[in-house]
């Protein structure tokens, strides 16, 4: 498996030699990413294994210990923190709104990295925050507090609030988490739109195998701090790697709405009827 897709180009942020944890303990050691560039990159792999702490890392909120995670080719930690926002958007796995946020308020606070002493609040920011909000589907929701909203609603007010800040790179953690199925393929075709139609580079962390192969272009396998492959969905996803990164037996089919696969795991119930030739009783 190559590290880019066929046809795709090194992105904007790369990680290089990369080495995370948190005091004593190591999560993530020598690690080498490159992002595609206007593409989206799912990362998945078995729970503990440094998805979401490269994540971190990619968004500037974990220092590393060791490596250097790259901005347009400069250390990301070195660059004004104005800068970053106004470059890189990032939704951690459950973000919390202050009780009370209305909708409006937070989609506007996408627009605090684009202010300064000489450039105040302006009719322009109105006009991106109600474009934000529309684009999104929540602007008859702009006078609802935040913490009032459904699972499905408050992450399209979020997704509106890192479209309002105007980043070219986007990353998020686990933004199907608590959502039913319904309001996460909603979620995760809102994202394909500001892909698509935005322009918009995406990396999500994504624990839905099925979902992951049919909305991303490029995915990483993860498993134990360390990238274990790479590539297009129907590359990266096979048997034999859902059973070494996962502990999964499990059997992988053409997703037949997509050019993805689908993961359709096994179990010990149906290992017997998964192991014989016609699929069938033995």
């Amino acid at each position: 498996m190559t590290a880019l897709a066929d046809g795709a180009r090194a992105g904007r942020l790369v990680a290089r030699d990369l080495t995370l944890g948190y005091g004593d303990r190591v999560v993530v050691e020598h690690l080498d990413l490159d992002v595609v560039d206007r593409g989206i990159t799912a990362v998945i792999g078995p729970n503990g294994c440094g998805k979401s702490t490269l994540l971190r890392a990619l968004g500037r909120l974990l220092r590393p210990q060791g490596g250097e995670v790259l901005l347009d080719g400069r250390r990301i930690d070195r660059l004004p923190t104005r800068e970053v926002a106004r470059t890189l958007g990032m939704l951690p796995q459950t973000p919390v709104a202050p009780e009370g946020l209305t909708v409006a308020d937070l989609v506007a606070r996408g627009r605090h990295p684009h202010q300064a002493w000489f450039r105040q609040w302006s009719r322009d920011d109105e006009a991106v925050v109600a474009e934000a909000m529309t684009w999104t589907g929540v602007l008859d929701l702009a006078d609802r507090p935040v913490d009032a909203l459904s699972g499905g609603q408050r992450q399209r007010a979020w997704i509106a609030m890192a479209l309002a800040q105007g980043t070219d790179l986007l990353l998020l953690d686990e933004p199907t988490t608590h959502l039913d199925l319904a309001h996460a393929v909603d979620v995760l075709d809102l994202v394909d739109q500001l892909h698509h139609d935005r322009g918009r580079t995406v990396v999500m962390v994504l624990h839905d195998l099925s979902l992951a192969a049919r909305y991303a272009d490029h995915l990483v396998a993860m498993r134990d701090g360390r990238i274990v492959a790479q590539g297009p969905p129907r590359e990266v996803i096979t048997p034999e790697l859902l059973s070494e990164v996962f502990g999964l037996s499990a059997a992988v089919l053409p997703d037949p709405v997509s050019d993805g696969v689908l993961v359709v795991p096994i179990g010990t119930r149906h290992s017997r009827w998964a192991a014989t030739p016609s699929g069938g009783a033995p």
